[in-house]
């Protein structure tokens, strides 16, 4: 679909390098720029079981796919010159250098246009492009409120598994990207586009910052548990100890949970007869849940839950994911450095 496309990769550890991996699945042709000294760093962040000899680990592959790999140190002049003929006919440059680094390499923003006017760049940056902190995602988590927020009382403040806020720094890219893209059909000139991930943080606060705003409330850690609703994210123990959740957005919904565990008197009791009764109320509220669904079996409950349309689900690891057949189907697979990869899809969305 994007076979017409040049995409300069220049950019190192998750955010940058899964905007590149994005277009290379959608067929542009990737280029990933490496300086020899100091290559992308995730090429060593290993588990204790990964190749201490090899080049590549687990983490760099799950954001790096479909690409040509090139090593330049744009310090040296005749690398530097290799550099900007890859600009000059390039469609797209994607960095994530540190403030000032680009006037030291001399590649800064009106230089490259000079050089290639259609040029569209885009970059990320950790607290906005005039700041020299350096910018990792456990550090943006703590910043912007997340970790204040996830976790258990008993736990303090916890950093979510993956580095989210590189994720959603990425999305945001890639759509400035196709949108510059889309643009430059009509004005024939590029543009460059930055993205920081305190930004891309502070905007995906979303319900827990209106809360806030509108009534100051400051989230608390409550685990898996929504401020808002209930029950929606308690566990519950099934009779093969199995763990599941509810998410019971409506009165319909609990009303259906009700009746298939044989509590269809809950929904006329005051202090669970509306959502916000049951948010007050949430703790009586799994006690009484949880000593009906030991009774039942999993596959009893998500099935009938299915048949009715009651969100729920089991509480799954990776390994119970990826036995998904369907899933099979999102699993990239490619040599880089002969060894054998893997990654999933950066692309959720299906075409028709």
């Amino acid at each position: 679909m994007l076979n017409d496309l040049t995409i300069i990769d220049a950019s190192t550890v998750l955010a940058g390098p899964s905007v590149g991996t994005f277009f290379a699945e959608l067929g542009a042709k990737v280029i990933k720029v490496e300086n020899p000294i100091t290559p992308d760093v995730t090429r060593s962040w290993k588990l204790p079981n990964e190749d201490k000899e090899s080049t590549i680990s687990a983490y760099f592959s799950s954001v790096n796919f479909g690409k040509e790999y090139l090593q330049l140190n744009l310090k040296e002049d005749g690398d530097h010159q290799k550099f900007m003929d890859l600009i000059s006919s390039a469609d797209v440059l994607i960095t994530n250098f540190k403030n000032g680094d680009e006037k030291k390499l001399n590649i800064e923003d009106a230089f490259l246009h000079q050089m290639n006017p259609k040029l569209i760049i885009g970059k990320i940056n950790g607290f906005g492009k005039n700041s020299d902190r350096v910018a990792y995602d456990l550090i943006l988590q703590a910043e912007t409120g997340f970790m204040s927020m996830n976790g258990t009382p008993e736990s303090g403040p916890v950093k979510m598994p993956v580095a989210l806020i590189d994720v959603l720094a990425a999305h945001h890219l890639k759509e400035g990207i196709l949108l510059s893209l889309l643009e430059r059909k009509d004005t024939h000139k590029g543009k460059t586009v930055t993205v920081s991930l305190y930004d891309a943080a502070v905007s995906s606060l979303v319900n827990q910052a209106s809360n806030y705003l509108m009534n100051h409330h400051i989230p608390q850690r409550i685990g898996s548990l929504h401020p808002n609703i209930a029950p929606y994210g308690e566990l519950f123990e099934t009779k093969e100890k199995d763990l599941i959740t509810f998410a019971i957005g409506s009165d319909t919904h609990f009303k259906k949970l009700c009746d298939f565990l044989d509590l269809s008197e809950l929904p006329q009791q005051d202090k669970f007869q509306t959502n916000q009764s049951r948010v007050i109320n949430r703790q009586d509220l799994q006690v009484i849940l949880q000593e009906k669904i030991k009774e039942f079996s999993t596959q009893d409950i998500l099935g009938n839950m299915l048949s009715v349309h009651v969100p729920a689900g089991k509480v799954k690891n990776l390994s119970e994911v990826f036995e998904n057949t369907e899933l099979q189907k999102s699993i990239r697979e490619e040599k880089i450095d002969t060894i054998n990869t893997k990654r999933v899809s950066s692309i959720a969305f299906k075409w028709k």
